[in-house]
């Protein structure tokens, strides 16, 4: 498995979505399994199928190690563990009275680079789980944020398509400038997400 970066069409074009039958075949449940063992490796809280190659409305999510980030960190972006699960055929509801937050995102897609993305703070989410049955999803911080960019992936939408460009940046440069040191003194940022 291979991250398929900025570039290639497969991150531009409009996933389709998957029959009930798709998602409870062999084939998507080896799938699932292996993105969710390549979304850790890689350090990543999320990843959708474009991002692999593959133009279906499939995505993993996980976050439960906040362990890099210092109390005010984890406070200021409104970030909690979520444990891991399967988002499919996701249908985006952004809450109209929701504020707007800004904060950096990155993304295996685009190695190397941070822009900063102004986003919604709290969304529902209509999908189907890995077993086909419908789930709704009701997100608050960066959960809502995560759940924005990888939602995005599947419409063929990447996060500099929204991010302020004038603040599009290198990592080192973000690290240089704009980072907030952790208890470890490590830097902030994930690969996904700072």
């Amino acid at each position: 498995m291979q991250i398929v970066c900025l570039g290639d069409p497969v991150l531009r074009i409009e996933s389709r979505k998957l029959s009930v039958e798709e998602i409870v075949s062999p084939e998507i449940q080896a799938l699932i399994e292996s993105m969710r063992g390549f979304m850790r490796e890689n350090l990543g809280i999320g990843l959708a199928a474009p991002q692999i190659g593959k133009s279906i409305q499939l995505i993993v999510y996980e976050d439960i190690d906040q362990s890099h980030l210092t109390p005010e960190q984890i406070k200021e972006r409104k970030r909690y563990p979520v444990a891991f699960h399967v988002i499919i055929n996701p249908r985006l509801i952004l809450d109209e009275k929701s504020p707007i937050a800004e904060f950096y995102e990155g993304c295996l897609s685009i190695p190397g680079y941070m822009g900063l993305v102004p986003r919604a703070e709290s969304v529902s989410v209509e999908c189907l789980n890995e077993r086909g049955e419908p789930v709704i999803i009701h997100a608050t911080g960066w959960y809502a944020r995560g759940l924005q960019h990888e939602i995005d992936h599947l419409h063929g939408i990447l996060y500099t398509d929204r991010m302020i460009p004038s603040t599009f940046t290198t990592i080192e440069n973000y690290a240089k400038y704009h980072k907030v040191f952790t208890r470890s003194g490590k830097d902030c940022h994930s690969n996904i997400n700072p």
